[in-house]
């Protein structure tokens, strides 16, 4: 039998539904359909991907790349990265929202376009209160890519591909 909070926890999902199912509705085509339904599957396995060694990590993320066709890089990118945003409305709770789940599953997808993007990862070194403060980003060309903000202010700890000169 079903609790009262059960009950409401389904009505509450059931009502998202249609908004989830319309937001599918901005896909184009079959083909990116299914793209969709692999970005929103791995991007729900990234709380779990990061838990494994960082180089473990780099060998799953950074798989045999296609060459970029020249002049369609920039449709490639806003692509996935309109995929990538699409995800977590349509599978919440299973995609979460955040830089971690979003620049993983984009380095992903875009180094498998053939897209030479780095995925980094830093810490503010001014956040005294919460020595946790971290972002990922992705860069394309040493230039932050798809970021709202500058992540100047983070400290990089971690970079993927993993340069001979850096950690």
């Amino acid at each position: 039998m079903r609790t009262g909070g059960e009950v409401a926890i389904g009505r509450a999902w059931r009502r998202r539904l249609p908004g989830r199912v319309r937001s599918l509705h901005a896909l184009r085509g079959p083909r990116e359909a299914l793209l969709f339904m692999r970005v929103a599957a791995f991007a729900a396995s990234v709380p779990w991907l990061v838990r494994l060694p960082l180089p473990r990590l780099a060998a799953l993320l950074d798989g045999p790349p296609r060459r970029a066709r020249a002049g369609a890089i920039e449709v490639e990118i806003e692509r996935l990265d309109r995929l990538v945003a699409l995800a977590p409305r349509v599978a919440r709770p299973l995609v979460r929202t955040g830089c971690l789940t979003r620049g993983v599953t984009l380095y992903r997808f875009l180094r498998r376009a053939g897209i030479d993007v780095e995925l980094r990862f830093g810490l503010d070194p001014r956040a005294a209160d919460d020595p946790a403060d971290g972002h990922c980003w992705l860069t394309l060309d040493g230039e932050p890519l798809l970021e709202r903000e500058d992540p100047a202010r983070f400290v990089e700890i971690w970079r993927l591909p993993r340069s001979p000169t850096r950690p």
